[in-house]
């Protein structure tokens, strides 16, 4: 008599086989607070307020510092979303920082009635103000970030033995 597998215990083999693969992929010889540090880099990257170009730091980053370049990219796609929320906040943070005071380009219909050039030039403004606000946020929220997330790997035993090692 054969024993049928339902579709639970099916996906139940799946979960526990990716689950595995995750992990080996994850560590790959990494130490819980160097796979910390490599996450938390592409969490803080990935909220980067221009669109389009923390793919590529992350990348640099990965290639340059040698992380983990698929962890990275993950935890970048990971937050990609917060990326577009967080653009009007660091926008605003810039612009506090930095004393502006309303500028035309805040609402829609300002920027509908400008020039190209006018347009190109707030823009820009508003690009800078939102970098100047992640910058702000950045560093203390990978130091942060690298601190927790080192303390939750560490608990993974898959992750712990890379450490050992070392």
């Amino acid at each position: 008599m054969s024993k049928y597998l339902g579709p639970t215990s099916i996906a139940a083999m799946n979960f526990a086989s990716i689950k595995s693969n995750a992990a080996a992929w994850l560590c790959q010889g990494n130490s819980p607070r160097r796979l910390a540090l490599t996450l938390a880099l592409g969490f803080t990257i990935g909220c980067f307020p221009v669109v389009g170009i923390p793919t590529a730091i992350c990348a640099v980053l990965a290639l340059g510092l040698r992380l983990n370049l698929p962890a990275i990219q993950a935890a970048n796609y990971v937050v990609m979303p917060l990326q577009l929320v967080l653009i009007v906040p660091f926008v605003r943070l810039g612009g506090w920082l930095l004393a502006s005071g309303p500028s035309n380009a805040s609402n829609a219909g300002g920027l509908l009635h400008m020039s190209p050039h006018q347009l190109l030039s707030s823009l820009s403004g508003l690009a800078a103000h939102a970098v100047l606000g992640w910058l702000i946020l950045a560093v203390p929220a990978v130091v942060l970030m690298t601190f927790t997330l080192t303390l939750v790997l560490r608990r993974i035993p898959a992750l712990a033995a890379p450490e050992a090692a070392n």
